[in-house]
């Protein structure tokens, strides 16, 4: 199971799951888009809408059995400081990366205690382990998302459930679009004069770690591009 699966990191994941051999249901909320990652790889795909409490649930209904969950769901909005934060988009990105991850691992939890090796993934972030200028709603809610994973590895101890944290630095997706509202040329000046990650990187370390033998828990992998040393150390070659 792959939330925010019509894209990025979400689609290139649902596609490595599926070659791995796992059945895979995909969700998202632009349906149009999540049918074109579905269909080829033979996934299902359901509406999903983590800010909402009633697609979640919806969506946990018809998902059957889950064995294995991927909280990808999330993203950024804009990079304003904290002296001109407008509350909405601070609010709606820890609705959907904090609250969206609670609310669809709640609603999975049972059948992924019930597989008897389930395995909560959360997609993270470099911003969760370091703040920036800029960057303090989506470094908040990514450390809120980091607090979660981190409850339920305690909470879970003892249970047939595993829980991973994947880091990932500079992934050059649809993220930077989105987080400044489709100017594209901003978003590309970010990954200038690097090589980033892509989402094809980052499906890969999803896949390795849900394929460890069920004894081995990955508590958290940060990944970075080899120009990327930090949250904020970032190598840019001249053209």
């Amino acid at each position: 199971m792959v939330t925010g699966a019509s894209s990025g990191i979400g689609a290139a994941t649902a596609r490595r799951l599926a070659a791995e051999g796992f059945d895979v249901v995909v969700g998202a909320r632009r349906l149009d888009r999540l049918h074109e990652v579905a269909d080829p790889i033979g996934a299902r795909a359901l509406p999903l809408d983590v800010c909402d409490a009633d697609s979640v649930t919806a969506f946990c209904e018809a998902v059957g059995g889950c064995r294995v969950l991927v909280n990808n769901a999330g993203g950024a909005l804009g990079l304003d400081p904290v002296e001109s934060a407008d509350d909405d988009q601070w609010r709606q990105m820890y609705e959907a990366n904090v609250l969206g991850v609670v609310r669809v691992t709640r609603g999975l939890l049972p059948r992924l205690e019930a597989s008897g090796d389930g395995h909560i993934v959360v997609i993270g972030s470099v911003a969760g382990l370091e703040p920036y200028p800029g960057g303090a709603g989506y470094n908040a809610a990514k450390h809120g998302v980091r607090a979660v994973r981190q409850v339920l590895r305690y909470e879970l101890l003892g249970r047939p459930v595993r829980v991973s944290e994947i880091d990932p630095g500079m992934v050059e997706t649809e993220f930077s679009v989105v987080r400044f509202g489709g100017d594209r040329e901003r978003a590309a000046a970010v990954y200038a004069g690097t090589t980033p990650l892509t989402a094809d990187d980052v499906a890969d370390c999803v896949a390795w770690v849900v394929t460890r033998p069920s004894h081995v828990n990955v508590d958290q992998l940060v990944v970075l591009p080899r120009d990327q040393a930090s949250a904020t150390r970032v190598h840019r070659r001249t053209p």
